[in-house]
């Protein structure tokens, strides 16, 4: 079950990790490396390919009112919409350099889309906007993570900016 269609958390925003596919992770290294960030994170959905590579998971941490999908997607419309996306972040002047060289990522034929979502309170009507408790911590620590397992890097395409990269660290 995606997040979409749980009442509860709504959509927020959706961000990349992109990578090279050969270095697309087991389920279970995924999951290992996930679980030891915050032993209070809960994974479910797990779904693996025929081999045990990662296909998706749902991420819920309580303590920051948030939840991710991860989905993984490979190929020509990765390559595609990642050299889209690389020439958008050179035009607008991304705030930071990249962590590796730009035609680097225009190759990167493996992308996770990170959806991140937000717990809705239970007394929350339409705008529930005003009383935000949503904490991007558990988003910005998996980003990084994802990135650190697969020797990519993680975007933020709203906003331009490379996040969580192997190299900050």
């Amino acid at each position: 079950m995606s997040m979409f269609e749980d009442s509860r958390y709504r959509w927020r925003e959706t961000y990349f990790v992109l990578f090279d596919a050969k270095h697309r992770p087991p389920l279970t290294s995924v999951t290992k490396a996930l679980s030891a960030i915050n032993k209070r994170f809960e994974l479910g959905n797990l779904n693996a390919d025929s081999r045990g590579q990662i296909d998706s998971l749902t991420l819920i941490s309580p303590d920051d009112f948030a939840a991710l999908d991860i989905c993984y997607t490979s190929g020509d419309e990765v390559l595609e919409q990642g050299a889209a996306l690389i020439d958008e972040l050179k035009k607008l002047g991304a705030d930071m350099p990249p962590p590796v060289p730009w035609e680097q990522i225009k190759r990167y034929d493996g992308r996770f889309d990170v959806l991140h979502f937000e717990r809705v309170p239970e007394d929350a009507g339409e705008d529930a906007d005003e009383e935000e408790m949503l904490d991007p911590s558990a988003l910005l620590v998996v980003l990084g993570e994802l990135a650190k397992l697969t020797g990519g890097v993680a975007i933020d395409p709203q906003a331009g900016t490379f996040l969580g990269s192997e190299d900050e660290e």
